[in-house]
């Protein structure tokens, strides 16, 4: 991975760094034992201290992903050569769930992007259409593995319920578990459940439907839609929890936010709201 040493990092070493933007204990292990380290195109050890403006290229096990490119493009909502955001339509799959699929996100993407290496830092349920993060080096995905944990990337969904009352902002704090009874389905469980946390930030009423702004702190499977038929409100058009009979899921990754972990600066990548 190649970098440009930003001047936050000024004056630290490199090992210092990286243990700041949270490489894990096993690469970093690696890069002390490495021999191709190069600062400014000159081998280096992982202490060195580096200064504004420096080039750094740290090495990598040859990794690449194992998805196949699909030949079909994809939007890019953001790119640079550490990461990028991408508009996943409603109906297509994040990953392929077997190698030979071609038909997902991931494989349109690597299309698109011409990388060996791609990976999804979260995933969107397949009729959930809108922004995604995908990380374009194993390094930078563990970086923004870490970021989501942290809570440090901001994820603001919409969802249109069937309503015309306002929900207050308030948040919903409910465990979540695969349900045994019914396949594909989770529910709230206060005894079996992981933890999971939705935000309502606002809500507005339209002649047909109650839209709610919401952020995610975690990210289980179907968690807003669980959440949100727990509390009374299923998004229009769920098949799962609020029994449509259609497969329109007004339920849409409308916006996200986060400091670059290399680049150092604020991403933030949101859809226009009247095309949702």
């Amino acid at each position: 991975m190649k970098f440009t040493v930003h001047e936050n990092f000024d004056g630290q070493s490199l090992e210092d760094v990286l243990k700041t933007l949270h490489l894990p204990k096993k690469e970093l292990h690696l890069l002390r034992m490495s021999k191709d380290i190069k600062i400014n195109s000159e081998q280096k050890p992982l202490n060195t201290v580096i200064r504004q403006g420096d080039i750094v290229v740290l090495p990598a096990e040859e990794e690449k992903s194992q998805y196949k490119p699909s030949y079909r493009t994809c939007e890019v909502l953001y790119e640079d050569r550490y990461l990028a955001l991408l508009f996943k339509p409603r109906g297509v799959k994040t990953h392929p769930n077997e190698m030979h699929e071609t038909n997902t996100l991931l494989n349109h993407a690597l299309y698109t992007l011409d990388v060996d290496y791609l990976e999804p830092v979260h995933r969107l349920d397949q009729e959930t259409k809108g922004v995604i993060l995908v990380a374009k080096h194993p390094y930078i995905k563990k970086m923004l593995d870490h970021m989501l944990a942290e809570r440090e990337i901001k994820r603001v969904y919409i969802a249109r319920v069937d309503t015309k009352r306002r929900l207050e902002p308030q948040t919903i704090s409910a465990p979540i578990v695969k349900n045994p009874r019914e396949r594909n389905k989770y529910h709230v469980s206060a005894s079996h459940g992981k933890e999971a946390v939705t935000n309502i930030i606002s809500s507005k009423v339209t002649n047909d439907y109650c839209e709610i702004e919401l952020e995610l702190e975690t990210g289980r499977t179907h968690q807003i839609r669980v959440h949100l038929a727990h509390i009374g409100f299923p998004i229009i058009g769920d098949p799962l929890y609020g029994g449509s009979t259609l497969r329109d899921l007004q339920l849409f990754s409308y916006k996200m936010t986060f400091i670059h972990p290399i680049l150092q600066k604020e991403i933030n990548v949101s859809l226009d709201k009247d095309t949702l």
